[in-house]
């Protein structure tokens, strides 16, 4: 620790902190633009200059000055606040005076700066400049003239993203931040340069103009978009939800979040299911919510319940797969799974189907091994924090998959799955190296899991596990990455086959045989319908998609911004939704549709409240390693691993729903040219 004095303040600091940094931890407010405290330093801007003693007579830029022993730092002297009140006026000196008409007005940082370290006038009479704006795609709006040479942008792109797409060409007045080559960003990440610009150079193109800030309803939240949970907020006005942003939680998603989280909320307020539908003569048709418990409930007295089926979507939240499964145990039926796409996990043993490093432990990882995973594609923000340690220099990554640019320097083995058994008995280079490492893990994707060998594959992983060193005192290097909201809470709270029960396969082969003759489909919708053969389907959900066309009742229920609802992610945190706009039309809360049939079919849940239900919810014990489970020679065949998610836009109801996604789907993976 070093100790020095600011503003006559003794303080301790970690060593080699700056000096901002030290002024951040003893409570001084210090103006900075260039300076992010999750980037590289840049010291640009001289935003943020102290006086600083022992030291040369003049103003020290507080970012790049480390600090020293002794050191006497002061912020609020006259010659401080002359040199930053120089600085303000040059940095307003081409700054158009446009604040009226700027997306960014409200929560500009250059705004409230100005006010409290500016002179208030100006001494340039000269003409201001105007740099043309450039195109970044479908997500960020570009109005260059505003760019005050922060470079946060370029720094995230390289740095967080490892996008390198950004740069800066020319020099001094003539500098321009753009893209080289006119093209749209590529990375999962670049909304994010919008919340770090401090200045309206870059705004939400989506967003543009349709709000402001003071006008806006601002809810705390969780992303469903994806396994990871990242904590958001929702800016609404009235009913519609109009953006949403990401909050800090260290843990999980740091400050960032996914473009597809960040800009898929205006599929909300389209396709949305409003009302109850009842197939008559062929044809979807509106009925009455009396009508449809009515339609539902008489075709469940009439069917036994070996017949009676239940699959839970990617998006169900806990209370509505609790009260589902409640009432399928309540009709005799044993045949329900929350796994859509068939995934071969060990639901009898929590630690084999989490991630067990935990998001945040990923950075005390020094070697890392990726076997049918595409982290950047199936989570974003994970991705992030995978080559947020691979920078720190300690992190050596090995891949079993499909080549593609993960961001960082990634050592591709063949992609034969094979490998895992020769892996796990030591026969293989890489069986020495996990031996060696520290802190050794592995990452499991669904591309791995979803094989009809599965099962298998599973096995091997656990025995490499097992016989590499991943299991230690304080250390469990076994991670199975969902792709899937709901997964981690349907298998925690027991949404799985039960004694006799069949799984998603099962039930679709059995609906075929037509063994299984009524299937309820909680906002399902990445399933084959089109396998349901003549059974009676009745869909639970709040999008027209796939599960929706091929229902026989319709039962519309709420999205994940309109209900208070748990979820579970990848790596067993519990969490939960708030609700920050009402429900369209005659929508209603999943559970309460749930507990409402139970009591059509005279069957009634014993729960009349979301207090209660929660009430008979297990909380879930710590997950604790089980050795033995693995087997170093399963029978794994030699298919390659193929990604589960090929289309990182559009993965559920709501991103397909949504005209932003539409639109990075046509320019990034299409590669046309959006519109004018």
């Amino acid at each position: 620790m070093t100790k020095l004095t600011i503003d006559g303040k003794e303080i301790e600091v970690p060593a080699g902190a700056s000096v901002i940094q030290a002024c951040d931890l003893a409570g001084v407010e210090i103006p900075r633009f260039c300076y992010h405290d999750r980037l590289k330093i840049a010291g640009n801007c001289r935003m943020c200059l102290v006086e600083v003693s022992p030291g040369p007579p003049k103003p020290q830029a507080s970012c790049a000055l480390p600090v020293a022993e002794g050191m006497v730092v002061k912020t609020n002297t006259p010659m401080v606040k002359k040199a930053r009140e120089g600085v303000m006026e040059f940095l307003l000196i081409n700054h158009p005076l446009d604040c009226p008409i700027c997306d960014q007005g409200g929560e500009c940082d250059l705004q409230d700066q100005a006010i409290y370290y500016g002179r208030g006038t100006s001494r340039f009479d000269e003409n201001k400049r105007a740099v043309q704006d450039k195109y970044m795609g479908p997500l960020i709006k570009t109005q260059m003239t505003r760019c005050i040479h922060c470079t946060r942008c370029i720094r995230f792109s390289s740095d967080v993203a490892g996008v390198p797409e950004l740069g800066a060409t020319g020099r001094g007045e003539h500098m321009e931040v753009g893209t080289y080559i006119e093209k749209a960003l590529t990375s999962e990440l670049s909304g994010n340069m919008v919340d770090i610009c401090p200045v309206g150079a870059l705004t939400s193109k989506p967003y543009a103009f349709t709000a402001r800030p003071w006008e806006l309803k601002k809810t705390e939240s969780i992303d469903v978009m994806d396994a990871v949970g990242s904590a958001i907020r929702v800016d609404s006005r009235q009913n519609t939800v109009l953006r949403v942003l990401p909050r800090l939680n260290e843990e999980i998603n740091e400050e960032w979040i996914s473009d597809k989280t960040r800009h898929a909320c205006d599929g909300l307020k389209t396709q949305r299911l409003d009302r109850p539908y009842i197939r008559r003569d062929g044809k979807l048709q509106e009925a009455t919510w009396p009508q449809a418990f009515a339609a539902v409930a008489e075709k469940l007295k009439a069917t036994a319940g070996n017949k009676i089926a239940a699959i839970a979507g990617d998006m169900a939240c806990i209370e509505s797969m609790y009260a589902l499964k409640e009432l399928m145990k309540s009709v005799g039926s044993p045949h329900m799974d929350c796994r859509q796409d068939g995934a071969k996990l060990d639901v009898t043993d929590q630690a084999s189907w989490l991630f067990n490093t935990t998001i945040a432990g990923i950075e005390n990882a020094d070697v890392l091994l990726l076997i049918g995973t595409n982290p950047r594609h199936e989570a974003a923000i994970i991705n992030a924090r995978i080559r947020k340690t691979y920078l720190k220099g300690k992190l050596k990554i090995y891949a079993i998959g499909d080549k593609v640019d993960l961001t960082y320097k990634t050592e591709w083995l063949e992609n034969n799955p094979q490998f895992l058994n020769e892996i796990a008995s030591g026969k293989h280079a890489l069986s020495e190296v996990l031996k060696k490492a520290e802190r050794p893990m592995i990452i499991i994707g669904q591309g791995a899991l979803t094989r009809a060998d599965g099962e298998e594959i599973l096995k091997s992983a656990r025995a490499i596990a097992d016989n590499c060193g991943l299991i230690k005192d304080g250390w469990n290097g076994f991670n199975v990455l969902h792709t899937a909201a709901a997964r981690a809470g349907g298998l925690g709270i027991g949404f799985v086959p039960q004694k006799d029960g069949l799984d998603v396969s099962g039930i679709l082969e059995a609906t075929r045989k037509w063994d299984i003759e009524v299937v309820y489909l909680l906002g399902a919708d990445e399933i084959n319908t089109n396998e349901f053969g003549q059974a009676f389907v009745i869909y639970q959900g709040h999008h027209g998609d796939k599960g929706a066309h091929r229902a026989d009742v319709i039962l519309p229920g709420f999205a994940y911004t309109e209900k208070s609802a748990s979820y579970v992610n990848t790596e067993g945190v519990s969490q939960r939704t708030v609700q920050a706009v009402s429900g369209p039309g005659e929508a209603k809360e999943d559970w309460k549709i749930i507990r409402a049939l139970s009591e059509a079919i005279g069957k009634s849940l014993p729960f009349d409240s979301l207090e209660q239900l929660r009430a008979n919810l297990q909380h879930a014990k710590p997950a604790v390693w089980k050795s033995g489970k693995g087997n170093a020679n399963a029978k794994i065949a030699a298919q390659p691993f193929a990604y589960v998610v090929q289309n990182f836009y559009m993965t559920d109801p709501i991103s397909r729903a949504s005209k932003t996604m539409a639109e990075c789907v046509t320019v990034l993976l299409e590669g046309k040219k959006e519109a004018a």
